[in-house]
């Protein structure tokens, strides 16, 4: 043990405690493994990948960088703050603009990819179906649009059916495989939906690599093939990742944004607000995700300002490239006959929204347990033969079941229309004739979803899980709609249908409404959102007049979901990932106090002041990976806390002025009493010490302790009696609590010894 250093751990130490202190000397990375912490950040960059920001610290640091503008002489004075402004202004609506086109250009690439497995065009191989049948009237056959066998004029029917099903199955697993290659090859953490991480980057986690120029590239490109290949995932989660690579590489064309953590997640947080915007057609709804999901905007009302503006030019930048066709921006209009509800309606919305807090809750439980099987079965050391395995099931079981034949956003889009005899019947849904048939294949096709989206999401593709659970949702809303229409066509002067019009055959129950009822439940089973789904969905379908319907499935599916299970999707992924991200809840504790998570003094790594040689000091920086060490006196009086990093630069700026073998003998101290050293003994350090901690007793509330993390995201906290340290809190112990109950913490984390 280097002198001056202590390192002990009291035999009452919990056995638990004592293996979270080990694996807490540990930062990860997203796929889990162990950063290499001995690493030094590049040049500039204050905290390397896999740290944790020290908010206090990076506000101090703000305010002064911010008084100093203002505090300049002159025209100085005037123009370096409106200049500072206009920087991030600048980056705030270049990336509007840029996710917005980049938005669109997916959407016409995935529908382009999609149609191509079916048919082409008879004028042009790089035109889609709409694009290929545009200027025809609702429901008019397009002779244009040509199935591979029209296309080779095959006319065997078996010849036919063989051929559709083999280009079908063949190109899916093309796209599929390409997508996991590229993933694979180039850019690892392209993978995934990546709202996870951006929860723990806005959080403080420092993740760089994860928002670099590779990434958006093989994240934009393998998306749009991974939803191409027919996969049970969607692009709206991912392109909220891609809208922060944009910002990212924005911001770096600032100092101000490469050297200040704070301002660069406030671009980013802009960012990811302006990516569910594009993704849904929902610039309100992207606003309100970042408030609600992403816990971006609670403390600061200027980000969610710059965010609304983001959400504001990423939509007009959509509408204007009219990726749809449409010229509009909604993605899955309603045209609805009737804006009127009935009362007893709510029996089978609410029983909707049992149905999707219990499924979204069971598709959590799957798609963990699958997720934790790959990591500890051979299935992980193959990523790109899982893909192309699974790719391969989901196309032959999607073509064999005609509503899961076409992409999830056309299928999503046909389930909300209503029946119109001035439109196409979508595979016999308006047939009154096949309603048993069809409840059947709708409920069939929402299984089949259910299992699939549950090993899909978390393969080696960028996969989102927004509309594969929108999908499974509108398939079950729909079957009970046209459960509920069969019923009340076979007995409409039932009391239950008083309210109905007397002639059965005006319309009376709009099944297609209770396809956006089943949507609305699932998603708000599987994400825990509310009032950002509930905005998100009136903006994509137009249904304005359905709020409170809605609102009251979400708020149903909520609770059962909650009671069943207290975490989301994202949570879960966090927590099993180990990312230092603390969820924004109100933590009631049972009478503990902050002793119960606190690391003793003994079990600390503490640096003596006026006893720790520069020797002693620089062995224990090489023997120990810690982030930083609290600072004491012989008799245990807390004098200061210290980080790694500014203890390595001091000791590197003394050796080169004073020279190595005259330095490692020295004493170093911290404190301004050296009456104990010699001057010409000691080196002072005193200005390696932290300005910003936060010091408590050990018998403050544990409720206490877990808000002040929360509310002012400190990356550790000290508690001292009588002036002496008696133990230390960081962030990660508080993390432990909070994920605790959840009994798959750190699953697909690399912990030490482990391969």
């Amino acid at each position: 043990m280097p002198t001056g250093f202590q390192h002990t751990r009291s035999p009452s130490t919990p056995r638990a405690l004592e293996n979270y202190s080990q694996l807490s000397e540990y930062e990860l990375t997203a796929d889990g493994d162990l950063y290499n912490v001995n690493v030094q950040p590049e040049p500039g960059k204050k905290y390397p990948d896999g740290a944790s920001i020290d908010w206090l610290q990076e506000e101090a640091a703000e305010r002064e960088r911010s008084h100093a503008l203002h505090s300049q002489a002159g025209v100085r004075g005037a123009l370096l703050p409106a200049l500072d402004s206009a920087r991030m202004w600048i980056v705030v609506i270049a990336t509007g603009i840029g996710i917005g086109l980049a938005g669109a250009w997916l959407d016409m690439l995935v529908k382009w990819l999609g149609d191509i497995r079916e048919g082409r065009c008879a004028y042009g191989v790089l035109y889609n179906s709409v694009a290929c049948c545009s200027g025809l009237d609702a429901g008019e056959a397009c002779s244009e649009w040509q199935t591979w066998s029209q296309y080779f004029n095959v006319k065997s029917m078996f010849a036919s059916s063989f051929l559709q099903a083999f280009v079908y199955v063949s190109l899916a697993v093309a796209f599929a495989g390409a997508s996991a290659y590229l993933v694979e090859s180039y850019s690892p953490y392209a993978f995934h939906t990546g709202i996870p991480e951006i929860k723990a980057i806005l959080g403080g986690y420092v993740f760089d690599a994860f928002l670099g120029p590779w990434t958006l590239l093989i994240k934009a490109l393998g998306l749009a093939l991974s939803v191409a290949s027919g996969l049970s995932l969607g692009k709206e989660g991912p392109l909220v990742h891609v809208a922060c690579c944009m910002a990212y590489l924005f911001s770096r064309m600032f100092k101000q944004f490469r050297h200040n953590e704070a301002s660069k997640r406030r671009v980013l947080a802009a960012a990811a607000a302006a990516g569910v915007s594009v993704a849904f057609g929902s610039p309100l709804g992207g606003v309100l995700f970042g408030l609600e999901e992403l816990d971006a905007f609670a403390s600061e009302t200027d980000v969610m300002w710059r965010g609304f503006v983001a959400s504001a030019i990423a939509a007009v930048a959509l509408q204007w490239v009219n990726p749809f066709g449409t010229a509009k921006l909604v993605l899955f209009q309603v045209t609805a006959l009737s804006d009127k509800w009935r009362a007893f309606e709510l029996i089978p919305w609410i029983s909707l929204g049992v149905i999707g807090g219990v499924l979204g809750t069971l598709l959590i439980r799957m798609n963990t347990e699958i997720a934790i099987h790959r990591r500890q079965s051979i299935i992980g050391d193959w990523p790109i033969l899982e893909v192309v395995s699974a790719s391969a099931i989901t196309a032959a079981l999607s073509y064999l079941v005609v509503f899961g034949r076409v992409q999830t956003s056309e299928l999503v889009a046909n389930l909300f229309q209503d029946c119109d005899p001035n439109k196409g019947d979508y595979h016999g849904l308006c047939n009154p004739n096949a309603t048993k048939e069809n409840v059947f294949l709708l409920v069939l096709t929402a299984i089949i979803k259910l299992a699939l989206t549950a090993w899909t999401f978390g393969m080696m593709v960028p996969a989102g899980i927004f509309l594969p659970t929108i999908g499974i949702g509108a398939c079950l809303g729909r079957a009970v709609g046209l459960v509920m229409q069969s019923v009340y066509r076979a007995h409409p002067q039932a009391w239950i249908f008083q309210s109905c019009p007397p002639d059965p055959s005006v319309r009376c129950i709009s099944p297609g409404f209770y396809a956006i009822i089943g949507a609305a439940a699932m998603l708000a089973g599987v994400t825990r959102m509310t009032i950002s789904l509930v905005v998100i969905l009136f903006e994509l379908t137009g249904a304005l007049s359905h709020v409170l319907p809605i609102m009251i499935c979400v708020m149903t599916a909520k609770w059962v979901g909650d009671a069943l299970g207290k975490d989301g999707i994202y949570a879960v992924w966090i927590a099993m990932r180990r990312y230092p991200w603390l969820p924004p809840i109100h933590y009631r504790d049972k009478g503990e106090t902050a002793a119960h998570v606190m690391r003793g003094v003994n079990e600390l790594v503490t640096i003596t002041d006026g006893v720790t040689t520069v020797k002693g000091l620089l062995a224990a920086l090489k023997k120990y990976d810690y982030h930083g060490f609290p600072v004491i006196d012989r008799h245990g009086e807390y004098v200061g806390y210290t980080t790694r990093d500014v203890l390595q630069l001091a000791i590197d700026e003394i050796r080169f002025t004073e020279g190595s073998y005259s330095l490692e003998n020295k004493i170093c101290t911290f404190s301004k009493n050296y009456m104990l050293v010699s001057a010409s003994n000691r080196i002072d350090m005193s200005s390696t010490l932290e300005k910003t901690i936060i010091q408590l007793r050990k018998e403050v509330s544990l409720e206490m302790l877990v808000s002040m993390f929360q509310k002012m995201n400190p990356r550790q906290i000290m508690f001292t009696r009588a002036g002496k340290l008696t133990g230390m809190a960081t962030k990660r112990d508080v993390v432990t609590l909070l994920t605790q109950h959840f009994p798959h913490a750190a699953a697909l984390a690399r912990h030490p010894g482990h391969p």
